[in-house]
């Protein structure tokens, strides 16, 4: 695999808005069973599991604010200073002013409007490390030349290749896209095609393991500290929409992008025609390169459908006709 960490771990957030791209492979459907998804709505909060007070996790009190790995993290009162507390990894608040002080001058008052993110940033990295060196130890893997960051990403990457494609799968493929394939046959595009879909689920398979860190690990997060953190962070259009109680769905791109653009009349016909109904906007992804980043954008136009609760249902990739737009309102009951 080529980068193993390229949605896992963003090590400036920044860098997953400068890495965005427009689409230029087959466009994909991922419906909202991904495994993390499931995994992270269904967990008990790992540090209140002996506990029969109700659960305070962030998603539950903050939907939306965490990018996954700290979805499941329980709200608590740390000690003074300190953020994040999991066993023997802490996070203080100095350690985070530090943190932002790497990033460019200009940067610095945007990440920190954005300190969550960067505070869910460096608890991944270490908690993952954790994680890698009891892997390490347990495969008996010789750690002496190994980074925290090359045992971190031999440790997904072993992840990542449990990881199969069938022939179903990849003929199954096939046939959703015969139309872009220029008249192959499926055994001329079969290797490439198996290729592809391995990368895909791969990634998949990463960004599971992942984003179900707080289900796995008791992490603790300090609730006034992240109280403040939200009320900067949701107050913007994206995440207004979704709460708005109305379906909503969110297009990411920018202009330039042919994709992109041929998006603009489709959603400027939708915003027409359901307004009152359903939220439809569009998010520029360069001007709002920390909304790209909490959103996991990687690759554009991306389409993210929200139910009436905010819960993300369907996200697509590539441009979307509208029809099949259309198709996936109705599934939101907009008629």
């Amino acid at each position: 695999m080529s980068n193993i960490y390229r949605g896992a771990i963003v090590l400036f957030l920044i860098s997953a808005a400068v890495g965005i791209m427009a689409a230029d492979l087959p466009a994909t459907d991922v419906p909202i069973d991904v495994p993390w998804e499931a995994q992270a709505r269904a967990a008990v909060c790992p540090c209140q599991e002996a506990q029969s007070a109700p659960l305070v996790t962030i998603e539950g009190t903050y939907q939306g604010l965490s990018q996954g790995p700290l979805r499941s993290a329980c709200l608590e009162s740390l000690p003074k200073g300190m953020l994040l507390r999991a066993g023997k990894v802490t996070i203080s608040d100095k350690q985070l002013t530090a943190e932002i002080t790497k990033a460019k001058p200009d940067m610095q008052p945007v990440l920190k409007k954005n300190g969550f993110l960067i505070l869910e940033q460096m608890a991944t990295r270490q908690l993952l490390t954790a994680e890698a060196r009891t892997w390490a130890t347990a495969t008996k893997r010789d750690t002496k030349k190994d980074t925290d960051a090359t045992l971190n990403q031999a440790y997904l990457t072993s992840i990542a290749d449990a990881a199969t494609v069938s022939d179903t799968e990849a003929k199954t493929f096939y046939e959703a896209n015969k139309d872009m394939m220029g008249g192959a046959s499926y055994d001329a595009v079969a290797k490439e095609l198996k290729a592809y879909l391995l990368e895909q689920k791969q990634q998949e398979a990463v960004d599971a393991h992942v984003n179900t860190l707080s289900a796995r690990i008791a992490v603790e997060v300090d609730g006034n500290w992240v109280k403040e953190q939200a009320v900067i962070m949701l107050d913007n259009p994206v995440d207004k929409a979704r709460h708005s109680g109305k379906p909503s769905v969110i297009d990411f791109g920018r202009g330039g992008c042919v994709p992109c653009d041929m998006m603009t009349p489709i959603l400027d016909e939708l915003q027409k025609a359901y307004a009152g109904q359903c939220n439809v906007l569009f998010c520029h992804v360069g001007e709002n390169p920390m909304l790209a980043a909490r959103y996991n954008v990687q690759t554009i136009p991306l389409q993210v459908f929200f139910d009436t609760a905010g819960h993300e249902v369907f996200r697509h990739v590539g441009f979307f006709p509208k029809e099949q737009m259309l198709a996936k309102m109705a599934e939101l009951g907009v008629k």
